[in-house]
């Protein structure tokens, strides 16, 4: 294959975020996209002719068959949307959260591997440069063996009192700071430390929203020991924009990282990193493999070359792609946390 034809379904701000990342690959063709906002579609019409709009997804499929879509519609549309094109054999890219519950997570990774089609969850933080390079230090044991950890995510998303009536404010919908913010975190302890086997101490708290959770936190338990926490805000305006905070501690030394910058205490040096005993800082620019073309950030623009680049071969491609197994493995626990949530209130 030399060229894909693409489509985009849902064209709110992760959609045209994706249409003009995309777009710049030059074996990507963009040939139609679906909304219902009439106001986008006319726009998009207007200053790009060539593009067929649709209002409804099958319609899209059935009159343009791409060779891959983009799915960024709200999360309870995902599962009907990825059935749908893999029945007809198209490749797809999946905004995250994967779907709202673990049962539809589990058919639909099983679908397409059983098809052999590229499928990619939008978990992004597992093409930053600071998070695959923790993940790397970690496998190799730079750390020595796991023993806690602690992993935060805070933005300012919701800041004042929220009616309800939105999707995010609804968990039906895929609202609330689990769907919207802790399945990052949880597929970013699953890609770095592994998928854990327990989930115990669930506890969730409103600020601003009616009917979801602002603020959850959880304990993470492995078999082999290994013990750690998660902790989300998304009502806390100290911060302007998301931010990801994740603290390992190993047997020989700790690693503090966020999308920006790490730092490494070590208890002896490493001299095949160059390391020294004590304090080592790495900052971002440091690192950084450029892209070619930037927005937000240079892990969205990697993680859509890569779903593209796998369609174009055929094939996974690397090491680092956010596969709907990976999917399902954050909805698991996602369910697994509501669950422990929802028992312990029934207890109390």
């Amino acid at each position: 294959m030399k060229e894909i034809k693409l489509s985009i379904i849902g064209m709110g701000r992760m959609g045209i975020t994706h249409f003009s990342i995309i777009n710049s690959h030059p074996n990507v063709n963009i040939v139609s996209v679906s909304d219902t906002s009439k106001i986008t579609l006319d726009l998009l019409k207007k200053y790009i002719p060539s593009l067929q709009v649709f209002t409804d997804y099958k319609g899209l499929i059935d009159k343009t068959m791409p060779d891959a879509i983009i799915v960024c519609t709200p999360p309870n549309y995902h599962y009907a949307i990825c059935k749908y094109a893999c029945e007809k054999g198209i490749n797809v890219f999946c905004e995250k959260p994967f779907t709202l519950s673990t049962e539809e997570a589990n058919e639909l990774q099983e679908m397409f591997n059983k098809k052999g089609l590229i499928n990619q969850v939008g978990y992004v933080n597992r093409f930053n440069d600071m998070f695959t390079t923790a993940r790397e230090y970690v496998k190799e044991g730079l750390l020595g063996d796991i023993v806690r950890f602690k992993s935060e995510m805070f933005s300012c998303t919701i800041s004042k009192p929220e009616t309800g009536e939105s999707w995010r404010g609804k968990r039906e919908s895929g609202g609330g700071a689990v769907y919207e913010m802790a399945v990052h975190v949880l597929d970013l302890i699953n890609y770095i430390i592994g998928v854990p086997n327990k989930v115990i101490g669930t506890s969730m708290n409103q600020i601003y929203s009616k009917h979801v959770e602002d603020m959850v936190s959880s304990t993470l338990a492995y078999d082999n020991g290994c013990v750690g926490t998660l902790y989300v805000n998304w009502s806390d305006s100290s911060y302007r924009k998301p931010s990801n905070k994740i603290e390992i501690f190993g047997t020989n030394g700790k690693l503090l990282v966020d999308q920006y910058e790490m730092k490494i205490f070590l208890n002896e040096p490493v001299s095949d990193h160059d390391y020294r005993k004590g304090w080592n800082t790495i900052y971002i620019t440091d690192i950084f493999k450029p892209v070619p073309f930037y927005v937000r950030g240079n892990e969205f623009t990697r993680q859509l070359y890569h779903f593209a680049d796998s369609v174009l071969d055929g094939k996974i491609v690397g090491a680092t792609q956010c596969t709907f197994e990976d999917g399902y493995n954050t909805q698991r626990l996602v369910h697994d946390m509501f669950n422990d949530y929802d028992n312990k209130n029934k207890q109390d």
